[in-house]
């Protein structure tokens, strides 16, 4: 990609300084807080999604690659589909009793909501 691409600076004025260069505000990711000190609530969602139930994982604080990990280990050990994205994981069908379960046996702070 090129070092000075005009999408990435518009809305930027016109710098006479020859040495100028433009820096684009990026989010720093938050660390992944240990298995004890999370706070996961496990609930059960059914909107937009054509009347059909998934489970629903959220409150994780951490890093995208360790939520994407947590949630393969869910599903596989569940033996059903979903995705882990935007700090939560989705599971399909209703699991709750068994996510819980198991987020208690890994270690994390869990409690089943609705």
């Amino acid at each position: 990609m090129k070092e000075n691409d005009w999408k990435s600076r518009l809305g930027v004025v016109y710098s006479t300084n020859p040495n100028f260069q433009y820096e684009t505000a990026s989010e720093a990711e938050a660390e992944t807080l240990p298995p004890a000190k999370q706070r996961l609530i496990v609930a059960i969602d059914r909107r937009n999604r054509g009347g059909k139930q998934v489970t629903l994982v959220t409150g994780f604080v951490g890093k995208a690659d360790d939520l994407k990990e947590l949630g393969k280990a869910l599903k596989t050990k569940c033996g059903v589909g979903g995705t882990a994205k935007d700090g939560e994981i989705t599971i399909q069908g209703d699991l709750r009793d068994k996510v819980v379960a198991l987020l208690k046996e890994m270690g994390y702070n869990a409690k089943r909501g609705n």
